[in-house]
């Protein structure tokens, strides 16, 4: 059980089940859309869907106590009648979508082995900042859930392809398992069980390598000598660390011989390489609800002068900067030089911490796309546009023992996201 990413027993629907119906995107996109996921309810209809076994955040604080029991009762009815494969091991998944092939391995990431605390030592870490007030909600769910289905996605730093060219090489002795649309868009999933027990060791071997203090320092000059890692959460941030607090709450209680080989220990999980390019880093934007443009983008070039920032032209080498997004459409860009940030995104939540506490009743959500944010402005309120960071600097600053602010960045577009699909059993069978 030391294993970071183990092999896990993976379910999937029996022969018989629609998968484009059963898999259903992320929870956490679309949450200022109820029409996609008004979409995603008429095309599912009455058939088997992991639409019913989660919680659209769109919903949260709607009814939430009623959506979760039904969510509870169709887990105990899939684990008992709909999911009746399964795979001892890890399963290889590809995923098309416009932006290319993405690689991935499906196995059980070790909670014991992951902190969203920032600087922890540990082999799994963040990358973004995590808010502690998100957990609670999710964690309503998690207590008292007999499965999981992921949508973590896990960032190895293997930059020679090693681990998933491997699997994509071997797809020809492999057993096929799906090769599926995804509903509403997102385009198609196709997948293979990896059983044998030298590619499990493979697989072992591998990461060890990858979070060795020898190769870590190869990496990461700037941070030689320091504790190394091996995998950080490139999307489901917040879905991960649920899954710890629930494992923490129920470790508290077991002794730990149980403790150590309890299913909820580990969560289901997928390994992708930083280096694919099929993952496009985006930017996550914001939409500041009922927000006036005009005072807003006022109060944000005071609040940045306030701290040491110079305005400067958007481009201009060395100058941070942003869009804002006006109702009627027009789109101002502000750039600055100076100031306590590394990044704009760093810049715009600071000031949102400051302006939202000031303007009760106005609310920030966080969206994927600029059309779509352009057209939720529409509808009221002032939108920003923000660029992804850099790639090749994102883990350098988990190395240094560091995260990003929130939401700072996002592997590809909303219907890119990683639908869900197979799931695991967290408790004894």
């Amino acid at each position: 059980m030391d294993d970071v990413f183990a092999p896990a027993r993976i379910l999937l629907p029996g022969p018989g089940v629609d998968l484009e119906k059963w898999a259903c995107l992320a929870c956490d996109q679309f949450t200022s859309q109820p029409d996609y996921w008004q979409a995603a309810d008429a095309f599912v209809g009455g058939a088997p869907s992991t639409l019913r076994i989660i919680l659209p955040e769109v919903f949260l604080g709607k009814n939430d106590t009623q959506r979760i029991r039904s969510i509870h009762a169709a887990m105990a009815d899939y684990r008992a009648h709909v999911l009746t494969q399964a795979v001892e091991g890890y399963v290889y998944v590809e995923r098309t979508t416009a932006s290319g092939v993405r690689p991935g391995l499906l196995g059980a990431v070790d909670l014991d082995a992951y902190s969203y605390a920032p600087g922890a030592p540990c082999a799994v870490r963040p990358s973004e900042a995590t808010v502690p007030a998100r957990i609670p909600p999710r964690l309503a769910v998690r207590r008292g859930a007999v499965l999981e289905s992921p949508h973590v996605l896990l960032l190895a730093d293997d930059r020679t392809n090693r681990l998933l060219g491997h699997f994509r090489a071997a797809k020809h002795r492999l057993t096929p398992l799906y090769d599926t649309p995804l509903m509403l868009g997102g385009g198609r999933a196709a997948a293979w069980a990896v059983t044998d027990g030298a590619d499990i060791a493979f697989v072992r071997d591998t990461l060890a390598a990858l979070g060795g203090q020898d190769a870590f320092d190869q990496r990461y000059p700037a941070a030689a000598g320091r504790p190394p890692f091996t995998l950080a959460v490139g999307d489901g941030n917040h879905s991960l660390a649920t899954a710890k607090a629930a494992w923490e709450e129920l470790k508290a209680g077991l002794p730990p011989a149980l403790a150590a080989a309890h299913p909820a220990r580990r969560c289901l999980a997928e390994v992708v390489s930083l280096a694919c390019p099929a993952i496009a880093m985006e930017g996550i934007h914001r939409i500041v609800k009922g927000a006036v443009f005009a005072e807003f983008f006022r109060g944000f070039r005071v609040f940045l002068a306030a701290r040491g920032a110079f305005p400067a032209v958007p481009g201009q080498a060395g100058a941070l900067g942003c869009t804002l997004l006006a109702p009627e459409g027009d789109r101002l860009p502000l750039a600055w030089t100076g100031g306590p940030w590394p990044l704009a995104v760093g810049a715009v939540e600071a000031y949102l911490a400051e302006w939202l506490p000031a303007h009760p009743g106005h609310s920030v959500d966080y969206i994927h796309g600029a059309e779509d944010l352009a057209a939720l402005c529409a509808a009221g309120g002032t939108g920003i546009l923000l660029d992804a960071p850099a790639r090749d600097a994102l883990l350098t600053d988990v190395a240094l023992g560091g995260v990003l602010p929130k939401k700072s960045f996002s592997m590809g577009a909303a219907r890119e996201k990683r639908y869900y699909l197979e799931c695991r059993a967290l408790t004894e069978e």
